[in-house]
C-alpha cells in the first residue's frame, strides 16, 4: 500500500510542477540592410538604356536600306510637287570621285539681267526656299535654288568600293561560285585527279575580295566651293548673285573670295560663320536623334524653339521627311564637322576684292541683335530685318523676295564686252561657203529624228542630268 501511495504522489507532484517555456534565441545582432544596393540600380539602368539604344540604332540602320522609290512613293503631296519642278545637275566634289547629283529648282526668265543662287543652310533643303524662287521669278529674276550634296533631294551617300585580302571562308564562297558555274562534276573530276579543287589560281598568289559599300556625302568648304562652280557653269548663272543662308556662309565664303570673277553680289540671310539655326548635336546622340526624326510632334517643338517662329504641320513634316530619309542625317552631321567655325567675318569682309562686293544682311526680328553684330562688321553691307523666322516661311516668302529684288535691282547690269574679229579674208570665205554646201548636201537626210533630254527628273525620284 505503501508503494500505491508514493505513486500517487509522484503523479500529483508532477502535474503541479510548471511547465518550463521554451526558451527564444536572442535576436540576431548582424546588421539588416535597410538602403537597396546602389549597384543593383545603375547596373539594371545601363541594361535598360543598352537595349532601347540598340533596338533605336537598329532601326535607324534598317531606315537606310530603304529603296529610293519606296522613300519617295511615301512623301506627301506638296514635296512631290516640289521635286517634279526640279532639275537634277551631276557634278564632281573632288577631280577623280564619281559623279553625283544636286537637286536644282529655278523660276524667272533666264535671260535676265540678274541671277540669284540661294544656298540653303544645314538641316534644310531648297525646299523652304520654293515660294521665294518663284516670287522672284514673277518680279523678272532668274532664282535657282539647289539641295546641297546631302541634302533634300540631292544624293545622300556614294558608293565605295575597297578590295580586301580574301579569307578564308572568303576563299571557300569563291569555291562554291566557280563549282557552281562549272557543274559538280567538274569540281568532282578535280577532287579525283588533284585532291583539291583548282580554280586556275596560283597557290601563292593573294586573293582579293572586292567589297562594295555606301558612304554618307560630308564635304567640306573646298568641295563645297567646287559644286557651287559647277551649278553656275551649268546652268549659266555667271556673274551670280549669291545668298548664303544660315551656315552656308562658313560653306561658301571661301569660295568667293577665290572666285570674285562668278559673283556680283552677296546678300547674307541670317548667315553667320560659327553656328547653325538648327542645333545639330540632337543629330549626333543616339536615342535622341531617332526621338527628334522618329516622331513629328518633337522635331516640330525644335525648329519652332529655333528655326521657325510659327509654322504649320505640314511644313514641319515636310522638313522631317527630307532630313531623315536616306539617312540624311549623317551627311548634315558630317558636314557640320568639316565647317570652318573659326573663320571670321570681320577679316573675309576686308579681303581684296570682297570689300568691294555689294552686300546685303536681311535678317529675322526675332533675332535682330545677331544680325546687327553681322552687319556692324561689314562696312559695305546694308542691313535689313524680317519678320520670319531663322528659317524662310510661305507667309514670309514675298517680303524676302522684295528685299533680295530691291537690293539686286540697284546693282549695276553687268556690261558684256564684245570680243573685236578680225575680217575673213574673201578666198577664205569662198572655200568656206563650198564646204558647207557640200556638206548639207550630202547629210542633209539625216539631221532628223533626235530626241534630247532636257534634265526633267523622273516620277520616282531618280532623275536626269540637266543638259
Amino acid at each position: 500500500m505503501a508503494i500505491i501511495t508514493e505513486e500517487q504522489d509522484s503523479s500529483n507532484s508532477s502535474a503541479k510542477r510548471p511547465t518550463k517555456k521554451p526558451r527564444l534565441k536572442p535576436p540576431s545582432t548582424a546588421p539588416i540592410s535597410s538602403n537597396p544596393n546602389p549597384f543593383t540600380f545603375w547596373f539594371y539602368l545601363t541594361i535598360s538604356v543598352s537595349l532601347v539604344t540598340v533596338i533605336f540604332v537598329t532601326i535607324s540602320s534598317l531606315s537606310i536600306q530603304q529603296d529610293s522609290k519606296a522613300w519617295f512613293l511615301t512623301l506627301p503631296t506638296n514635296l512631290r510637287h516640289h521635286y517634279s519642278n526640279g532639275r537634277i545637275i551631276k557634278v564632281q566634289a573632288t577631280p577623280h570621285s564619281d559623279s553625283i547629283e544636286v537637286f536644282t529648282v529655278r523660276d524667272g526668265p533666264i535671260d535676265s539681267s540678274h541671277n540669284v543662287l540661294i544656298v540653303h543652310g544645314l538641316g534644310c533643303s531648297s525646299y523652304i526656299f520654293s515660294n521665294v524662287v518663284k516670287s522672284l521669278g514673277k518680279k523678272g529674276v532668274h532664282a535657282v535654288a539647289l539641295d546641297l550634296p546631302g541634302s533634300g533631294f540631292s544624293d545622300k551617300f556614294v558608293t565605295v568600293v575597297e578590295h580586301k585580302p580574301m579569307g578564308g571562308f572568303g576563299r571557300l564562297v569563291e569555291m562554291y561560285n566557280e563549282i557552281k558555274e562549272k557543274g559538280v562534276f567538274w569540281g568532282f573530276d578535280q577532287l579525283v585527279e588533284q585532291g583539291y579543287v583548282n580554280y586556275d589560281h596560283e597557290e601563292n598568289e593573294i586573293r582579293m575580295s572586292k567589297v562594295e559599300h555606301l558612304n554618307a556625302i560630308e564635304l567640306g568648304p573646298e568641295e563645297m566651293g567646287r559644286v557651287l562652280r559647277q551649278v553656275i557653269d551649268t546652268m549659266g548663272l555667271k556673274p551670280v548673285d549669291l545668298v548664303l543662308h544660315d551656315s552656308a556662309f562658313g560653306l561658301g565664303a571661301n569660295w568667293v573670295a577665290k572666285n570674285l570673277g562668278f559673283v556680283s553680289s552677296v546678300t547674307l540671310l541670317d548667315s553667320t560663320s560659327n553656328q547653325t539655326a538648327f542645333p545639330l548635336w540632337v543629330l549626333k546622340w543616339p536615342v535622341v536623334r531617332e526621338v527628334v526624326l522618329g516622331f513629328g510632334f518633337v522635331f516640330q517643338k525644335v525648329i519652332q524653339t529655333c528655326c521657325l517662329k510659327s509654322g504649320g504641320w505640314s511644313d514641319s513634316e515636310s522638313h522631317r521627311l527630307l532630313l531623315k530619309g536616306r539617312n540624311g542625317r549623317k551627311s548634315v552631321v558630317g558636314m557640320g564637322k568639316k565647317m570652318n567655325s573659326s573663320f571670321e567675318i570681320a577679316e573675309w569682309g576686308e579681303l581684296e576684292g570682297v570689300k568691294d562686293l555689294p552686300m546685303q544682311v536681311l535678317w529675322s526680328e526675332e533675332w535682330v541683335e545677331q544680325g546687327r553684330q553681322v552687319a556692324g562688321v561689314l562696312s559695305q553691307a546694308t542691313f535689313v530685318t524680317h519678320s520670319g523666322g531663322r528659317w524662310p516661311q510661305e507667309d514670309t516668302a514675298e517680303q524676302l523676295a522684295e528685299s533680295i529684288h530691291e537690293f539686286v535691282s540697284k546693282i549695276p547690269k553687268p556690261i558684256k564686252v564684245a570680243e573685236k574679229k578680225e575680217p575673213i579674208p574673201e578666198h577664205i570665205q569662198e572655200i568656206l561657203h563650198e564646204a558647207i554646201s557640200n556638206v548639207h548636201h550630202g547629210f542633209s537626210s539625216h539631221d532628223h529624228g533626235h530626241d534630247h533630254d532636257h534634265g526633267y527628273p523622273s516620277g520616282y525620284g531618280l532623275g536626269h542630268e540637266y543638259s
